[in-house]
């Protein structure tokens, strides 16, 4: 169940990553890798703040804020 909503967690934050970097999505798949890489990127991030996630919406908060990090990142990368 928790995969389950993991999975789900990772599109919508990876849908809402494109939606405020790009003005859409990535794509289904390329949704699901940005939102998982950036919820993992965004509970880093905020454990070296020491801000605390609670719940499913900061989940999302923090894997959203992860995703804009990393496409960033990449866009950099891309340039150089």
């Amino acid at each position: 169940m928790y995969l389950i909503i993991w999975i789900i967690s990772g599109i919508v934050a990876g849908w809402l990553t494109g939606l405020i970097i790009r003005g859409r999505g990535f794509g289904l798949m390329g949704d699901l890798i940005i939102g998982i890489l950036g919820g993992i990127l965004g509970g880093w991030l905020f454990a070296v703040f020491g801000l605390l996630v609670i719940g499913i919406i900061g989940n999302i908060i923090a894997a959203v804020i992860g995703g804009i990090v990393l496409v960033a990142i990449i866009r950099i990368l891309r340039r150089a």
